[in-house]
């Protein structure tokens, strides 16, 4: 392979139903632009056949593209799998996109002309810009829990952002890395401490609008996931004032 452009992290929990069509779609868009990119696929302890979809998909690899699988030892959390397929990735770029593709691979266009042609250090996808497509719509309580969230972000952390957990985001990683290497949170709320952290070093972010189309299967369990989000909003204030996102260089 000529010199990796792109990584692509997908964090997976029990997706075999779409993890097949997730991989196929996204080379499917991105090997005729001639850039080397790679498929970081973390599965999260899934019980089903996650993992042997990823890893049977990866044998159709070629000069243009290749596939990592990293197993997880159980479930550790979204935010985990992110962190280490974010450290496991090789590409000066990479994006983050959840299995579902609720925001579409064509959309990383939209990321790169801020991140790699422009001078963004993170481009993020929103789905609350007055400019954002959604085509699909999650149902009332899920679209209020997550205003009322974002209430609660805003409130918490100072970040003026109007879509924090969208995921879809791309990292240029030279300036970028050490985000993950300080990351704390492994669940759902890990996007508020990695914005929190890069606004708090000086990195520039931009959030940008995307199209969005809400997929059935999310793995957000309200009850527990919701007060656990809440609670580690207050852990990244105190982390903040304990020290421990204090910029190394």
């Amino acid at each position: 392979m000529n010199a990796l452009f792109l990584s692509i992290v997908i964090p997976a929990y029990n997706e075999e139903q779409r993890i097949g069509s997730t991989l196929e779609r996204i080379t499917h868009y991105l090997k005729p632009r001639g850039r080397p990119f790679e498929l970081v696929v973390v599965d999260d302890g899934s019980e089903d056949r996650t993992a042997d979809i990823a890893r049977e998909f990866g044998t159709s690899e070629d000069a243009g593209w290749s596939l990592r699988l990293l197993p997880n030892n159980g479930n550790r959390g979204k935010g985990y799998s992110v962190r280490r397929g974010m450290l496991e990735a090789q590409g000066p770029y990479a994006l983050l996109t959840d299995a579902d593709l609720s925001s579409p691979i064509e959309e990383i266009s939209k990321l790169e002309k801020e991140v790699v042609d422009g001078s963004c250090d993170i481009a993020f996808g929103s789905r609350d810009l007055k400019e954002s497509d959604i085509q699909v719509r999650q149902s009332w309580f899920r679209e209020t829990s997550g205003k009322i969230f974002n209430r609660l972000v805003r409130l918490s952390t100072g970040l003026p952002y109007a879509d924090t957990q969208c995921g879809f985001k791309l990292f240029k990683m030279s300036s970028c890395r050490d985000l993950f290497q300080k990351q704390t949170i492994e669940g759902f709320s890990f996007d508020v401490e990695i914005l929190y952290m890069a606004r708090k070093w000086g990195l520039t972010l931009k959030e940008v609008p995307v199209v969005w189309r809400h997929s059935e299967g999310s793995r957000v369990r309200f009850a527990p996931d919701a007060f656990q989000m809440a609670w580690d909003l207050l852990r990244i204030r105190w982390n903040d004032v304990r020290g421990k996102y204090r910029n190394k260089s």
